[in-house]
Parts: structure tokens; sequence; C-alpha cells
């Protein structure tokens, strides 16, 4: 089974938890063992397991990331001012595998998937899921 998840965001950088909307998923899916994989299309887009007791430690990554790869100094940034967002995307990858257990997502009890926005705001960001049996 394939869906891909339609997502707006509304700041430059942000970590949104699509963790409910993947979950639906898989219980429609009907897969009891498998394998999830959750795909951020878009080069300033990625996907994060996380932690999700509060908001901060994703606050946490974002600042992380500016520290590390900052506005305005990288060579693409010519092209369309954007060349932060590439990086960090980069680094923190497209995409996550995820085993399906029992028909439930195989995440601890403080993981949540999250949709890592690098270059927003956007209208229609999509997260391609796919649900293989095992």
């Amino acid at each position: 089974m394939r869906e891909t998840i339609h997502l707006v965001t509304r700041s430059r950088e942000v970590l949104v938890d699509i963790t409910p909307q993947v979950r639906d998923l898989v219980a429609r899916s009907g897969v009891r063992d498998g394998l999830l994989a959750v795909y951020a299309q878009g080069a300033t887009a990625a996907i994060m397991i996380q932690e999700n007791w509060d908001d901060s430690v994703q606050t946490d990554v974002v600042e992380l990331l500016r520290q590390l790869i900052p506005r305005g100094v990288w060579r693409h940034d010519a092209q369309d001012g954007n060349g932060d967002s590439h990086l960090k995307a980069g680094l923190i990858g497209p995409s996550e595998t995820i085993p399906v257990i029992d028909g439930q997502l195989g995440l601890s009890t403080w993981q949540n998937i999250f949709f890592c926005e690098f270059d927003g705001p956007r209208s229609d960001r999509r997260v391609v899921c796919t649900v293989i049996p095992g």
C-alpha cells in the first residue's frame, strides 16, 4: 500500500509531527508485520524520528541546524537563497524505515515521526508512505 500525506507548513524551519497520519495509514493497510517507508519529496525537506514528549527537542533540532549550517553563506544562495535548506535536508535525510509489528508502528513510547521543513512556508509538501508486508 502506498499513500501520500499532504502538508502545509507555516514557518521556514519547523518539525511537523506526522505520526497520527502515518499511524492511521498503517492501520488502514491491514499489514500486521512488515516495514513502513516514509519519504519526504523535495530537496529541502527531510524525515526524522525524534522524541515526542515536548516541543523543546524539536526546537533544539532546528536551533542546532541553524548554528551548524547558517543562512546566506553558500554558493547555491546565488540561485535561490536556500543553500542552507538543501544542506540541512541532506544531512538529516529524506526517509526513515519503521517496522510494523502486530499492525502497529514499531516506535518506542517517546518516538514520533517528524516531517522537517527547511524552506517554508509551503502550501503543498508531500510525504510518500509505503507499507510493505513482511
